[in-house]
């Protein structure tokens, strides 16, 4: 008798697919051949980590033996120190999706639903799922949260709410004002995830800084990455900011050494960085601009974008499109599936040269 290993797995699980990632360098060299390949996928900074954070990752490498710093001491004191905030709620992640799935096994159980919007980051289904709990899709406006619509479906039931600010995929964002008036909305039992992976990229002056906001709501979590314009993502270093009661109950199962050292002392440095910070944002606004030329030359729709990233809609099905690029060596993002964008391409800003490779390459493909 053969057993069914998925069948014996837990039912929140069963019917899962797996998180699909940016499809990896080497992964398209060896099935295509091709020795050049740029990849706009994943949202990573182009420029890499900046100076401060190698020289803190170099200097740190003959200490490898030993276990990190568990209670991540040094890297809670400097976020605090710089934003204002209480160490005491402050809890380290493998990146901040780890995050999330510590308040999910905190407090959600099969019993609760999870409220999140149309077009949100895949993980927020996954997570939810996983658990066992409901989702429970808003549909979006224009792209982005309804949040009127996500307060109104708060019930006796709803245990956890996402906000991604700005959302990922689409680049929209909501206003503090927004945020405010929804969680004026919402009871305090339930806990409001306000999703910041790439709030160092806005400009706009509307937009919710969630670090701010955390003062005056207490069953606000906000999360934030080193993955993006920080260009750490290969070292997995996120953090949630929330009530010391919250991040109390999240440390009860994070797992010990949860965020290795070199993380722990490139994040502190990268926050003394401001340069490399400031470049990595000046090259983004740029890039954008360069891409919105290149779609407008095309005739192509796109959603306006704040983060790092913008979704093109290429007037056919994007998977095609995308496998076509990929055999030119261009690594996008196709947002058909889960995140219900079928014709739309997700493309990461790049350096100037890359964008330029992508609209050519895209505009080859589509004529």
């Amino acid at each position: 008798m053969t057993t069914d290993f998925i069948k014996l797995g837990v039912p929140g699980i069963q019917a899962l697919q797996p998180y699909q990632a940016g499809k990896p360098i080497d992964e398209l060299k060896r099935e295509m051949g091709i020795t050049e390949v740029i990849k706009l996928a994943s949202n990573e900074n182009p420029i890499g980590p900046g100076s401060k954070a190698l020289a803190a990752m170099a200097e740190q490498l003959a200490d490898l033996s030993l276990y990190p710093d568990g209670s991540g001491y040094s890297l809670k004191k400097k976020l605090s120190d710089k934003f204002a905030l209480n160490a005491e709620g402050i809890t380290l992640g493998n990146g901040s999706s780890e995050i999330f799935t510590l308040l999910l096994r905190c407090y959600v159980t099969d019993q609760h639903e999870v409220v999140y919007s149309q077009h949100g980051f895949a993980m927020y289904s996954i997570l939810t799922r996983s658990v066992g709990a409901t989702p429970v899709v808003i549909p979006a406006v224009d792209r982005g949260h309804d949040l009127d619509a996500m307060a109104a479906a708060v019930n006796d039931k709803t245990a956890l709410v996402f906000i991604a600010n700005p959302n990922n995929p689409t680049g929209t964002y909501v206003t503090e004002a927004q945020i405010r008036a929804f969680m004026d909305k919402v009871p305090e039992r339930v806990i409001v995830v306000l999703d910041e992976a790439y709030a160092e990229y806005v400009e706009k002056q509307d937009y919710a800084d969630g670090l701010t906001l955390l003062k005056d709501y207490r069953n606000l979590v906000v999360t934030r990455t080193f993955s993006k314009a920080y260009g750490l993502a290969g070292l997995r270093i996120g953090y949630g900011v929330s009530d010391p009661a919250v991040a109390d109950m999240m440390n009860r199962v994070r797992e010990p050494f949860n965020v290795n050292s070199i993380a722990l002392v490139a994040a502190v440095a990268a926050l003394d960085d401001e340069a490399h910070l400031q470049e990595s944002c000046n090259l983004n606004r740029a890039g954008i601009q360069q891409l919105m030329n290149g779609f407008d030359k095309m005739g192509l729709e796109y959603i306006p974008t704040v983060g790092n990233f913008i979704s093109v809609n290429v007037g056919r099905d994007a998977l095609s499109v995308y496998e076509s690029l990929l055999r030119n060596g261009l690594i996008v993002r196709p947002i058909g599936g889960d995140y219900e964008l079928p014709e739309y391409l997700r493309v990461t800003i790049g350096l100037p040269e890359q964008n330029s490779a992508f609209l050519d390459a895209l505009a080859q493909v589509l004529a």
